[in-house]
This record gives structure tokens, sequence and C-alpha cells, in this order.
């Protein structure tokens, strides 16, 4: 059965098996993804060709928005197919490929968002010495660290998680490849990956929504020492976008990782896998920057400038 599993793979059961549902989970999944392209994309093209986009804070939204392409390309295309397709097979090698780089890249999402408030912190509460803190040898290096850090514990992790035995079944209850889904295939104790996906979980996803907290109680500190209270208001509008997606982002993973084993369910796991897999990676450009004055600016004098060449 072992080796069964390793030459056939695995079969995605997907979202649902009710006929006509399926055009409708196949045309939402569709507009979200192209949202998610087009948003990130015109984020990442706008801060490109902006001279006056070319600060920290830009930087690491451009991170951001690669990461969120990056991250729902590994996932929507598979699940468009299968929701279409009779043939929901994935290959071993294709499984622990998509569970590997879906790993990465959404730990590097936690630590670059993480990244990201501790520059807001900076701006905000530091300004006199923002540009100090922030310079460019230490941007290069907090994006650099959070990809590193983040591909490293997929290294370990996805190993651990595909020298299981598959024997109970080839049939993952899930939309796609990831850890807690395949642990319930196994018919060996899973009790090390567990462990190993506690301690990642916690140490990773845990410790950057703490400090990320804690730059925001910071933020908002200071926000409440601002004499104008339209200024105040702005701010906090602002702060609170933030930590929505934030709070929505990292909460859903807590969700998924740390759970005890007997608390499994495949359909509240498909719900809160979309939040994090599809819903935020929409959702972060447009409240990041599609919301953000001087993103709408750039935009409009880049146009502007085309227009007259």
């Amino acid at each position: 059965m072992e080796n069964q599993t390793t030459t056939s793979g695995f079969t995605l059961l997907g979202l649902t098996d009710v006929p006509y549902l399926k055009p409708f989970y196949f045309s939402t999944f569709l507009v979200m993804y192209v949202i998610t392209l087009f948003g990130n994309l015109l984020l990442i093209i706008v801060v490109r060709i902006s001279s006056r986009l070319q600060t920290p804070m830009y930087f690491f939204l451009s991170n951001l928005s690669f990461i969120d392409i990056c991250f729902s390309s590994t996932i929507v295309p598979k699940i468009l197919i299968n929701t279409l397709s009779q043939d929901k097979s994935i290959s071993f090698l294709g499984c622990a490929a998509q569970t590997y780089f879906s790993l990465g890249l959404g730990a590097t999402e936690c630590f670059l968002l993480t990244v990201m408030a501790f520059d807001r912190y900076a701006a905000i509460c530091k300004p006199l010495h923002y540009n100090v803190i922030m310079n460019k040898k230490l941007c290069c290096s907090l994006a650099a660290g959070s990809w590193t850090m983040s591909f490293i514990n997929a290294t370990i992790q996805i190993p651990l998680t595909f020298q299981l035995p598959y024997c109970r079944s080839h049939h993952i209850n899930h939309f796609f490849c990831e850890m807690p889904p395949l642990f319930h295939l196994s018919c060996r104790d899973t009790w090390i990956n567990q462990v190993s996906t506690y301690i990642a979980t916690v140490v990773i996803v845990i410790s950057s929504f703490c400090l990320t907290l804690v730059s925001y109680i910071h933020i908002v500190s200071t926000i409440l020492k601002i004499q104008s209270s339209q200024g105040r208001q702005k701010t906090f509008s602002t702060c609170a976008s933030h930590l929505v997606v934030v709070t929505l982002f990292f909460g859903t993973i807590m969700f998924m990782y740390l759970r005890p084993r007997s608390a499994y369910s495949p359909e509240t796991d498909k719900t809160v896998s979309i939040l994090y897999t599809t819903v935020t990676p929409m959702l972060n450009p447009l409240i990041y920057s599609i919301r953000n004055k001087e993103v709408k600016h750039s935009l409009r004098m880049e146009m502007k400038d085309l227009k007259k060449r």
C-alpha cells in the first residue's frame, strides 16, 4: 500500500461533490483569483515605476504582493481544475511541492506582516529616527531573513510529512495538499509530526502575531496623543483595517495548526483554509494599497506622464 501511494499519488476530494454547486465555486474562486492577481500586480508595477514610492513601506508591500501572487497561484489554479474536472488526482511529488510552497510562502507572509507592523511603528512612533532605523540594509536583511527562515522550516517539515506511510487512504478530503489532512491518512503514529508542527506554529505564527500586536499597541498609544481628531480618525481607520486582515490571517492559521488531532473536521478545515489561502491574498492589496492615497496619487501621476509621452 505504501508503494502504491508513492507511485499513484493522491486524490483531492475538493470543495463539493454537488454538481450544481461546482459552477458557483468555480466562478467565485476565479473572480477572487483574478482580483488577487490584478490587485497585487498593479501594486508591484506602481511601486516599481514610481519614484515617489521608493520607501521601506512600499518595498515590504511589494514583497507582500509577490508572496500573495505566488501563494494564491500555488493553490487556486488546482482548485479551478479539480472543480470542473473528473480527474482530481495529484502526483506524490506534486502534492509534496504544493505543500512545500504553500507552507513556505504562508510562513513568509507571517514574518513580513510583522516586519511591516514594525515599519509602521518606526514611522509613527519614531518619525525623527525613521530613516536611520529603516535603512536599506536593514530592510533587505528583514525581507531576506523572512524568506530564508520560512523555507528552512518548510524544508524540515516536508520530509517529516512525506516519509509517512499513507496506507489508510489516498483520498485527501481537502482542496489542496496540506499537512493536517495528510496526517489523518497515515497508518503510523504522527505524534512527532504533530509536535514539530506545534513548535513551528508557536515560533513562526504566535511569536509573529504577538510582535505585531506589540507594534500596534505602541502605534495606538502614539495616535491617542495626536491633537487633531481628524488625524486620529484617519490613522485609526488605517490601523483597524490592517489589524482585521492580520487577525484573520494569523487567527485562521493558528486554528488550523494548533488544534488537537481529535478536533479534526474536514468541512471546517476547508472553510478556514479558504480564508488564509484565497481571501487574505485578495484583501491585502485592497486594504494596504488601493485605499492608500499615496498609491492612488502615484498611479494618477504615472498615467498622466504616460499620456504626455
